[in-house]
């Protein structure tokens, strides 16, 4: 599917989004029509609620606020940004062009004649805000995930899209937003963290021409890219020394693939004066053990909860893990929340491992 585009020169040019490949598709024209109609039939005093998943990440915060920006270069002005939960956006982050549009989550709209989602896979990713898809207008969902449950009134789910700025970039082009350098480092950000800084297997040449267009804007890859990844406080550090001593290896688990996995605490937090979003990054650093195809990482929020990260090397097919405890993802990396131990959790993990087993070719 190709689609039109303004580059910076304001030159018209006709471009693939970034997460198509040769098999299978994304949204239908109808589905693209109808999410263009959503945004175009706004009265212009319209409220538009636009809402990311819980704990966001690169993605989910990049791809939210990136699309805000181009609302409002079309003119709307009763924007507002939110995600549920503690209105505390991750230290990597704070710098992105558009955080004047958040707001906390009891400072959403009520009823906005439109909400938007992004890169939340299903309702329960929406939190406290969930009701929003019955008081709005019309909900419009913007997500690359495979699972997906297509919870809005419009859908754009491209599960070969690298990530959900993909997705963003090409309905902006379609609303005739040409990108600019807020925009821009708000779509590089998102597209480089769900790509690990274009490391990941979903990285093809149409992530690489995004790139591409996003860079051409001015904006700066080196300085995004060393405040993004490279960045983080000597407590975090500490943290991670002790968080990785105590990482076991599996190589048994997984059909004989190799499991290796590790937890962190909420005292883990405290004795090191950290927030919960430092742990977002730990993943890396125990996915490269060359022993094992899958990873984890099991992080504490509450009482007997925990949220779960999960890699894989191309063996295992994580989502499938996921979904069967009730999260989702893709094949490579996904997550969910799991209850009691850690090593309760872990066990559930290891249960679903064999069933997840890809076979060659396939």
């Amino acid at each position: 599917m190709t689609a039109s585009a303004v580059d910076p020169t304001g030159r018209t040019v006709d471009h693939v989004p970034a997460g198509a490949g040769s098999s299978g598709s994304g949204p239908a024209e109808a589905d693209w029509a109808a999410a263009v109609a959503a945004v175009e039939d706004l009265p212009p005093d319209g409220r538009v609620q636009l809402i990311c998943h819980v704990n966001p990440d690169g993605d989910a915060l990049g791809s939210m606020l990136g699309f805000g920006l181009g609302l409002r270069r079309r003119g709307l002005r009763r924007l507002r940004a939110t995600f549920p939960g503690p209105p505390e956006v991750p230290e990597p982050f704070r710098g992105l062009p558009g955080l004047d549009l958040l707001v906390p989550a009891t400072e959403a709209y009520a009823d906005p004649d439109l909400v938007i989602c992004f890169d939340a896979a299903s309702e329960s990713r929406l939190g406290e805000l969930v009701d929003r898809l019955e008081t709005a207008g019309t909900a419009l969902v913007l997500d690359h995930h495979a699972s997906n449950t297509r919870f809005g009134h419009v859908n754009l789910v491209d599960p070969h899209a690298a990530a959900t700025s993909v997705v963003v970039e090409e309905l902006l082009a379609r609303l005739g937003v040409p990108l600019d350098a807020g925009i821009a480092e708000c779509l590089y950000v998102a597209l480089s963290t769900d790509t690990g800084s274009f490391r990941f297997e979903a990285t093809t040449p149409a992530v690489h021409a995004m790139a591409g267009r996003l860079l051409a804007t001015g904006i700066r890859p080196g300085d995004i890219s060393r405040r993004i990844f490279d960045t983080r406080p000597f407590g975090a550090v500490r943290l991670f020394g002790e968080v990785l001593s105590r990482a076991r290896l599996e190589p048994a688990a997984a059909g004989g693939h190799g499991l290796v996995w590790t937890y962190a605490t909420l005292d883990d937090l405290t004795r090191h004066d950290q927030r919960p979003y430092v742990l977002e990054a730990l993943i890396d650093s125990v996915r490269c053990t060359a022993e094992a195809d899958v990873s984890c990482v099991v992080k504490q929020t509450g009482p007997g909860e925990w949220a779960v990260s999960m890699r894989s090397k191309g063996a295992v097919d994580v989502s499938r893990v996921a979904v069967a405890l009730g999260g989702g993802g893709h094949r490579f990396a996904a997550g969910f929340t799991g209850l009691g131990t850690a090593a309760d959790v872990v066990g559930s993990i290891r249960v679903q491992l064999d069933g997840a087993l890809i076979t060659p070719g396939a």
